[in-house]
């Protein structure tokens, strides 16, 4: 859920967390800190007061959209698949 807020664009800490629902900022720290250690997101810090940090996907990070994309397109296709069964 990460990635796919950034694939629209880069994001501080405090918009993921509302994008993101029922997330922790434990949780949501940790999830970053991984992604950021694999590669796929980058951690830019701003010097001022307070600090300003934002996130945004990496090169690498950006290769994994058509993934995500085709993982998109399967749910909705699935949902739908889902509502048009009778129900038992």
């Amino acid at each position: 859920m990460i990635l796919w807020h950034l694939v629209e664009s880069t994001k501080r800490f405090n918009e993921l967390e509302k994008l993101i629902p029922n997330v922790s900022q434990i949780m949501l720290t940790q999830h970053l800190r991984n992604l950021e250690l694999e590669g796929v997101i980058e951690r830019t810090v701003y010097p001022t007061v307070p600090p300003k940090v934002e996130y945004s996907l990496s090169e690498y990070g950006k290769s994994l959209i058509p993934i995500a994309e085709v993982m998109c397109a399967w749910g909705k296709n699935h949902n739908e698949r889902k509502r048009e069964e009778p129900a038992s």
